[in-house]
């Protein structure tokens, strides 16, 4: 006996249309909301920095995740309040044990070379991605997903055929896990689960990812792309749901330094830009339909390298508490970035669904009681006026977050005496800086993989991929096994939150809010998903 958890597939249009063109015609209208289309259905965005990779394997980035949830799709996709909806697969079943998951796909999916996108390009996709030999940043992904034997295939234990993943035949996709995930669904909507043309790879190596190689299944194909300056994707006329895509084409345009941005956006050379820190209250007020702000899943921190190569001081507990408690949030969040960001005392986002936010001593003294507190616990560490402290702070290229670094450098200067080297770096160099245990304390941050506690406190887990700390405790490790199969897993979200907060391997700082300029004509992005996953699909033009 099975228990089913269909999710049936819906006609995304109720007009039909001839031909693709159709929506080309500026008297055309929406087909679910009736507003009239304008005639050049295009979309033009500005990311700070260029991707490390389009491959779903390999990609890493949330600025690299969305060009390749236009390039490629997965089983299932998110709507616009970040529900699950059919992507390849038409649904899916779960047995009674909550441990295998049997997809359906659809019949009618291809790739952009016109081959039938079935099963078996999952199953290879997937093993590919968890193998040691790609160096998948994201391998450690499948045992979140707590795939039957990932953790094992990850290590180089097992061959990556024992992977708890099988194709019975075409259209069905079969997956076992190790122990039932209540999320699991939410998790196939990741980039590091998409499918993979292997003919392609095969042939062109590291190069398939190439305008003139690739082959993807998603509604888009890579047309051009200039590394550090643009990427552009069209229409993939072989996409299942071609005839109801209306944005024809899509650039992402490479502009490090965000108020030259914003003057191209003024200008009207881009549809979506970044709001440089401190000027949505302006912006806001003098464009109201076009400056926006809501919650987004993702946190900022910053990390404490916590090996043997590290500045000794920040071994001390005193040390990296009494540098968390100097930082005054809420000036970060009124005056330097203004943007609708809210001060974080956990790790967690506040908004993530079904959390509830923990109260840890921090989060409820004052900002005085706080200093008091820093001085007293470096103090105790054996620094102060004669002694001071010096640490070094890098971030990737951005006005934002050196903003950021700047104002906290300055209250830990203020408060403790510290002195701060700040260093800013191009994004795979500081990746790369950063995953090396090579900086004493480096920006983070993390944006939501799915939406469950999980996908933040996971990091913290001693053999994490992105635990760039390389913080070990056995105890939130033990924690985070027990949440997996618990019912109600906040108890131990809680107490991983509490250890975090003393033993503070991280620093929170703020959490998220996605602050942009948008063009008022631009219609169909997803406000309300908390993950802010959108896919270009769903986007249109609204005519003047």
């Amino acid at each position: 006996m099975t228990l089913t958890s269909m999710l049936k597939a819906t006609t995304a249009a109720t007009l039909v249309f001839a031909a693709s063109a159709a929506f080309a015609d500026s008297h055309a209208s929406h087909p679910d909301t009736g507003e009239a289309l304008a005639t050049e259905q295009t979309f033009t965005y500005r990311v700070g920095d260029e991707s490390p990779s389009y491959d779903p394997g390999v990609a890493e980035d949330v600025d690299g995740s969305a060009v390749v949830r236009d390039l490629f799709e997965g089983l299932m996709n998110q709507d616009a309040e970040g529900n699950l909806v059919p992507g390849v697969a038409t649904g899916y079943e779960v047995s009674e044990d909550g441990k295998t998951y049997t997809f359906t796909l659809r019949d009618n999916a291809k790739w952009s070379n016109g081959d039938p996108v079935v099963a078996g390009d999952f199953v290879y996709a997937w093993k590919r991605a968890a193998a040691p030999e790609l160096a998948s940043p994201y391998a450690w992904f499948f045992e979140l997903m707590s795939i039957e034997n990932a953790a094992a295939v990850v290590a180089g234990d097992m061959e990556p055929s024992e992977l708890g993943v099988s194709a019975p035949d075409d259209l069905t996709l079969v997956v076992s896990l190790s122990q039932p995930l209540p999320y699991f669904p939410q998790m196939v909507t990741h980039a590091t689960t998409f499918p993979v043309h292997k003919a392609t790879v095969d042939a062109f190596g590291t190069d398939w990812t190439t305008p003139e190689n690739m082959v993807s299944n998603g509604a888009y194909v890579m047309s051009e792309f200039v590394p550090q300056e643009k990427l552009v994707r069209t229409r993939n006329e072989m996409y299942w749901d071609n005839e109801n895509t209306i944005i024809e084409t899509v650039t992402k345009l490479v502009i490090t330094d965000e108020n030259i941005a914003l003057t191209r956006y003024l200008a009207g050379e881009l549809d979506q830009t970044d709001v440089p820190a401190g000027q949505f209250p302006r912006l806001s007020a003098e464009r109201p339909d076009e400056a926006i702000s809501v919650p987004s899943a993702c946190s900022y921190y910053y990390t404490i390298n916590m090996t043997d190569t590290t500045n000794p001081a920040l071994l001390d507990v005193n040390v990296r508490q009494a540098l968390a408690m100097a930082i005054d949030r809420d000036v970060i969040v009124e005056a330097v970035l203004a943007g609708g960001q809210k001060p974080a005392y956990t790790f967690t986002h506040w908004a993530t669904a079904g959390f509830e936010t923990p109260d840890t001593p921090m989060a409820s003294m004052t900002q005085d009681e706080r200093n008091a507190k820093a001085v007293e616990l470096m103090t105790a560490a054996g620094f102060g006026a004669d002694n001071p402290l010096d640490v070094s702070l890098i971030f990737n290229t951005s006005e934002a977050h050196r903003s950021v670094a700047i104002a906290v450098s300055q209250m830990w200067k203020q408060t403790l005496g510290v002195e701060t080297e700040l260093g800013n770096q191009e994004w795979q160099t500081f990746l790369e800086t950063r995953g090396n245990q090579d900086y004493e304390i480096a920006r983070g941050a993390w944006c939501a993989d799915y939406n469950e506690a999980s996908t933040f406190l996971d990091l913290m887990q001693s053999d994490s991929g992105y635990n760039d700390a390389k913080y070990s405790s056995p105890r939130v490790d033990e924690l985070m096994a027990e949440a997996k199969t618990s019912e109600n897993p906040q108890a131990a979200y809680t107490e991983v939150e509490q250890i975090i907060a003393e033993d503070m391997p991280i620093i929170p700082v703020y959490h998220y809010a996605e602050v942009n300029m948008q063009s008022a004509d631009l219609g169909g992005w997803p406000f309300t998903n908390f993950e802010q996953n959108w896919y270009s699909k769903d986007l249109y033009k609204i005519a003047e």
